[in-house]
């Protein structure tokens, strides 16, 4: 496939893992899909199939599992049903059929193994885009403390942004994604001094390493040309509950956890369908010498 249609084709289908994302709450059928991305309904599953490495019906399931698996991790007040149903399942005994294929035991048992377990629970949203470029890695400590963080409640408009894909495991891995390929793209296309944000599109801990996407994106003009076919899309507007850091990036997935895990719980919200976002502006700090640095960690939220 050339390399201008190739581009094409991969922009159509990154619109309708978008779309599918933001419609777990509903059922979605293959005709709608295959209208966002402008192709043929006949062939499109067909398409779909080769392109993810999974069917359509596979991957709404798993990402609706996932999802649901996160907020009961983030939030124990949740009940089952209630996650459940929010992430587009008929009923509990639906839902609990389908985590157990994925996670191999009933969501209560995972539950409370999420709670007694010491381990996995510090890299939530590993972050990556300091000004160093640095991956973050796994705080060392991974004590289940509560943590006291500050957060306020703000109103974000929609940001129009261009952005790079990685898809692969979180960590050092994406420092080495900003350095060497979204650094270099950015000052080709003199991008660099302009707001940038690190998207995490899954969890860590319920999707599977080398399924997790996360987005290098900087705040664009929808109608600017840029070389190096990046991707456009919109990151949405609304609430958010945002923590100022600062730090060295080795504090960033803590301060993450205790945002969903002690913060979120007592605020009397809860996280919807939106992906984390950490922003990182223009004017934000960052000392070269310590490797602290600046950026605004916005985690999505709802009434409850």
């Amino acid at each position: 496939m050339h390399q201008p249609h190739r581009h094409e084709f991969d922009r159509r289908m990154h619109r309708v893992l978008e779309h599918i994302d933001r419609h777990l709450d509903r059922q979605i059928g293959l005709a709608e899909l295959a209208d966002v991305a402008h192709f043929s309904t006949f062939h499109f599953h067909r398409m779909f199939s080769a392109w993810m490495g999974e069917t359509v019906a596979d991957y709404v399931r798993r990402r609706r599992v996932e999802t649901a698996a996160s907020r009961l991790a983030s939030q124990p007040d949740v009940s089952v049903l209630q996650a459940a149903l929010a992430a587009g399942f008929g009923s509990a005994e639906a839902f609990t059929r389908a985590f157990k294929l994925r996670f191999g035991v009933a969501p209560t048992a995972w539950r409370r193994a999420q709670q007694d377990s010491k381990i996995g629970q510090a890299d939530r949203k590993p972050g990556q885009a300091s000004h160093d470029a640095s991956g973050h890695d796994e705080p060392s400590n991974h004590s289940k403390e509560s943590i006291m963080i500050e957060a306020s409640i703000v109103e974000r408009n929609p940001v129009s942004v261009a952005y790079l894909r990685k898809t692969g495991p979180y960590g050092p891995e994406l420092g080495r994604f900003w350095g060497e390929t979204v650094y270099p793209w950015m000052a080709t296309n003199n991008l660099l001094g302009l707001p940038r944000y690190g998207i995490c599109l899954d969890d860590p801990t319920v999707t599977a390493p080398e399924q997790c996407r996360y987005d290098a994106a900087v705040e664009v003009p929808p109608d600017r040309m840029l070389s190096g076919n990046p991707m456009h899309t919109v990151i949405p507007g609304g609430r958010y509950a945002v923590h100022k850091f600062r730090g060295p990036v080795e504090e960033v997935p803590g301060a993450w956890l205790a945002l969903t895990r002690d913060w979120l719980p007592a605020s009397g919200l809860q996280l919807d369908a939106r992906p984390f976002v950490e922003h990182y502006p223009p004017d934000a700090m960052y000392d070269p010498a310590t490797g602290v640095f600046e950026a605004e960690l916005c985690m999505p939220v709802t009434s409850l």
